[in-house]
């Protein structure tokens, strides 16, 4: 694997192309005004990564509700209000050379208390003195995610990606042990999947044929089974809804926390998975071309570039 892999294009099944293997990972940067409305500083950022040469560019998480705010800062995607400093900066993404991604996010029972007043979530938390959201509010959450992607396809992005990981709503709806509910949305693997299931369905039905979808997830922490991560990876690729899966591991080269899986990395357990027509790539600790190229060498089609990116806006440009 060489520098020049790293530099040939991606084709995906529907979207367009991006020109390199290196996408701009989701960061908070909590430069977005107390409305959630797009700042000077935060368009500037994102549009000199996309200059800088990566071939996806994706925003910082996106609340698509306004109670769903993880952070102070942060980007929303809940309102029209937010449109014309969205269009902006697709508009930027676009001029600067990248495809455009607008990651969709809910914090769940990580909501501060101080910013969004009453957290909710999957189920009751005592830790966060969240509430459990009833069947009706859950599924104007799964609504409300689908609007949010359509909002984004209004502002020009080419695509959206669905925000699964680091122990957020969707997340704590796929955990066994965050999510105790006994309606359809809880208990059984299949039922604990439904709702970012329902979620990436609706997008898809509701956006242009040529939308592109992502979906993040963690495999391990927040209540998370690798197992059913593999299981929830596989569905994902057998559905054939989403264009890539972007695998969240803090560590893109650790060993899993489970003894039972520790026969290989925690990344190569994915990577052994049929994949069919899903582009897969990996975020947490790529640091430099050396760990791209490891990475894709692993089976990644792609790398998430974060912290290094922050360092460097022209990471690609130095790594030829």
């Amino acid at each position: 694997m060489t520098a020049a892999d790293i530099f040939s294009p991606i084709s995906f099944t529907r979207g367009p192309d991006w020109k390199n293997r290196l996408a701009l990972a989701p960061l908070t940067n909590q430069q977005s005004h107390d409305t959630g409305v797009l700042s000077e500083d935060e368009y500037k950022w994102l549009t000199m990564r996309a200059t800088g040469g990566f071939g996806m560019v994706m925003t910082c998480a996106a609340h698509v509700q306004a109670n769903g705010q993880g952070f102070p800062g942060q980007l929303g995607v809940w309102s029209d209000d937010h449109l014309e400093g969205l269009t902006r900066l697709a508009d930027g993404l676009r001029a600067g050379g990248a495809v455009s991604s607008l990651q969709l996010h809910h914090a769940g029972i990580r909501s501060p208390k101080e910013i969004v007043g009453q957290p909710v979530g999957a189920s009751d938390d005592a830790d966060t003195g969240s509430r459990a959201l009833t069947t009706e509010e859950v599924e104007q959450l799964r609504d409300d995610f689908i609007t949010a992607a359509k909002r984004a396809e209004k502002a020009g992005f080419d695509g959206v990606e669905v925000h699964g990981a680091h122990g957020y709503i969707l997340a704590q709806f796929l955990s066994p042990e965050i999510n105790q509910r006994d309606d359809q949305y809880g208990g059984s693997f299949e039922n604990r999947c439904r709702l970012i299931l329902e979620v990436i369905t609706g997008i898809r039905e509701a956006c242009r044929p040529d939308f592109q979808i992502g979906v993040r997830f963690s495999p391990e922490r927040f209540g998370q089974r690798l197992g059913e991560m593999k299981q929830f990876f596989s569905e994902l690729v057998t559905r054939d809804e989403v264009d890539y899966i972007d695998l969240s591991l803090w560590d893109s080269f650790k060993m899993p926390e489970e003894e039972e899986f520790k026969d290989k990395s925690l990344l190569q357990h994915f990577m052994d998975l049929p994949r069919g027509n899903v582009k897969v790539g990996a975020a947490g600790k790529i640091v430099d071309a050396e760990h791209v190229c490891k990475v894709l060498e692993a089976g990644c089609d792609f790398a998430m570039i974060g912290r290094a990116a922050i360092l460097a806006h022209d990471f690609p440009e130095k790594d030829r």
